[in-house]
């Protein structure tokens, strides 16, 4: 019945809004409930005309955790707060596990020794690694969990910031684009550091092999380059089938992703050759994001540098969304803090953010936002000394100057 008189009601007014004139207006706006959004109203939101609805359910997040928002104790307390609720919000908390290491091969050069490792992360994952040595050092050195970017390569993961002795075209192609054609983990290996990388889940020999698709298997030498895109593309289409399953498995791909980050850090820190007191991470874009948690998460790390992912989350709704890949959201982070909350719970630690003023997948003023944000946390912390932030006028990458700067941050809070 109810119904039938909600249609009844609309043709109605549809027949009296054809009349026109000062009535047509009137009836206008009293049934604008029932009429819905104007169809011919440009949105400027990938979400059409729901965004509005969107917009005003974003508007309910006060982000009641927020530093600025409660008066915490300390920061050491607020810091415990971010991590119990993030903690719980991933839906991903494996029982311990021995590491059990095991080194599988060796590469040596005149400046490292990058040894390949598997370790345990959970009673169902082992996963590989790459572990870079300097060889101009001794003692106990300071030390860097390099995490790898996205780009849309998922046959690459640790590759991507590793020295490789015969990298793929295809690699050499992702890194000029987004490294300037550098391998950061060498870098930081000549600057001293222990490095390592893993292959984030989905990425690199983490990857998955699809049935509908004319696979050449894990071996990369087997691929041209043509055929390493056709297999990037197909892998970034199934990027949402495995989130959702993710979901229905009772875990979010956040949750996997920063557990095997977690159990990186505990491995970093069993080798001899590092000062477990000095442990830090850096990455870009996805690598930036995996910062991001990280740092807020482990309370081993001293210092970190997060790249091109950082910004204001409301903001990015009306039409920043789908320029993301499926593994950056966390479901109800949002209501109870944002990005820029979450990373501040690393106060009052070294850290800085860059970002690139030419990024196309945030608003300018999101990135701003939030770098201010994090600016008025570490002063609250009392800590502004140990937060810095810079806009390079890039699009979105890790440019050699950025990673100049990037590295000296780290130089001079892990080295000094």
């Amino acid at each position: 019945m109810g119904n039938r008189f909600f249609l009844n009601r609309r043709l109605f007014t549809k027949n009296v809004l054809a009349a026109g004139g000062v009535a047509s207006s009137l009836m206008q706006a009293a049934h604008a409930d029932s009429l819905g959004p104007d169809p011919n109203r440009a949105t400027h939101s990938d979400l059409g005309t729901l965004y509005e609805d969107l917009k005003n359910l974003s508007a309910q997040c006060g982000y009641p955790l927020s530093f600025l928002n409660c008066d915490y104790g300390s920061a050491a307390d607020y810091r415990k707060t971010v991590q119990d609720k993030v903690q719980e919000l991933l839906h991903y908390n494996p029982p311990p596990v021995d590491l059990n290491p095991e080194v599988i091969d060796r590469w040596e050069t005149d400046a490292f020794i990058r040894e390949t490792v598997l370790f345990n992360t959970t009673p169902w994952f082992r996963i590989p690694a790459y572990v870079l040595i300097p060889k101009q050092y001794s003692g106990k050195r300071p030390a860097i969990v390099d995490l790898h970017c996205h780009a849309g390569y998922f046959l690459f993961g640790k590759e991507k910031v590793m020295p490789m002795p015969h990298p793929h075209p295809a690699l050499v192609e992702m890194k000029q684009r987004n490294y300037d054609g550098r391998s950061t983990s060498e870098q930081l290996a000549r600057r001293g550091y222990v490095v390592i990388s893993i292959d984030r889940f989905y990425f690199g020999e983490r990857r998955t092999i699809f049935d509908d698709m004319n696979s050449l298997g894990m071996d990369l030498e087997n691929y041209t380059v043509e055929q390493v895109r056709k297999a990037n593309r197909r892998a970034g289409e199934g990027e949402a089938t495995l989130a959702k399953s993710l979901f229905w498995a009772g875990t979010t791909w956040q949750g996997v992703g920063c557990w095997d980050d977690m159990r990186t850090v505990d491995y970093l820190a069993s080798r001899s050759e590092v000062d477990p007191e000095r442990i830090g991470c850096l990455g870009v874009s996805m690598g930036g994001d995996r910062t991001n948690y990280l740092c807020a998460l482990d309370d081993r790390i001293q210092c970190a540098v997060s790249v091109g992912w950082m910004a204001a989350l409301r903001p990015l709704i009306q039409s920043h969304v789908n320029t993301h890949s499926f593994s950056h959201f966390l479901p109800g982070l949002t209501h109870f803090m944002d990005l820029p909350d979450m990373i501040g719970a690393f106060a009052p630690k070294a850290l800085m953010v860059q970002q690139c003023s030419q990024d196309q997948l945030y608003t300018l003023d999101s990135m701003r936002e939030a770098c201010r944000k994090i600016e008025k946390i570490y002063a609250k912390a009392g800590a502004s000394q140990n937060y810095a932030y810079k806009f390079y006028d890039h699009p979105h990458r890790f440019s050699i100057d950025m990673q100049e700067d990037a590295f000296a941050w780290l130089d001079r809070h892990l080295t000094a």
